[in-house]
């Protein structure tokens, strides 16, 4: 993963600066989603790896299967099919996000609930987030039982852990004086 994320990072910085020139933060981000699955996919691996195939039919395919892309976009999609780095299209889209992030002042939130939380909920935990950090959150909330109840919050490399698992952990290693 390390080794993947170092071989992204160039490539998500050329993007994002190319991004950042042409105005179309969005356009892009979106773009990279969408080549990040169809690069994740089965049949686009084993296209990836095929040495029957040429770059330009790799470059199409992928490019063809992610939907619109503008031409700088499949131009991008070649230099990396050029540098047979297709297969780090995942990194490259969550290192591109990150960018996108800093430059627009957001802070990406993983919130993990022991339960469902409605629209509500999750606007009031957004909001009590938006107010400490002072900047944008933007939240993805996903269910993990093994909470037991409350929520664990992750931004960064920061934990909020308001769950009963979390508290009963606290709790064991205060009892193991």
């Amino acid at each position: 993963m390390a080794e993947s994320l170092t071989i992204a990072r160039p490539y998500a910085e050329a993007a994002f600066k190319l991004a950042l020139e042409g105005n179309a933060l969005a356009s892009w981000a979106g773009a990279l989603a969408r080549l990040a699955v169809v690069a994740g996919t089965e049949v686009a691996r084993e296209l990836i790896g095929n040495p029957q195939l040429s770059n330009e039919q790799v470059a199409a395919v992928v490019a063809d299967a992610a939907g619109q892309l503008a031409p700088e976009q499949k131009n991008f999609v070649q230099v990396l099919a050029d540098n047979e780095r297709l297969a780090v299209l995942p990194e490259i889209s969550t290192l591109f996000d990150a960018l996108r992030n800093a430059q627009e002042g957001v802070l990406d939130a993983q919130i993990a609930s022991a339960y469902p939380l409605d629209e509500q909920q999750v606007a009031g935990i957004v909001a009590a987030l938006e107010q400490k950090y002072g900047k944008q959150i933007k939240a993805t909330v996903h269910v993990d039982a093994d909470l037991i109840g409350g929520v664990s919050i992750r931004i960064g490399d920061e934990v909020i852990d308001a769950s009963v698992r979390g508290k009963l952990a606290q709790m064991a290693g205060a009892l193991k004086l």
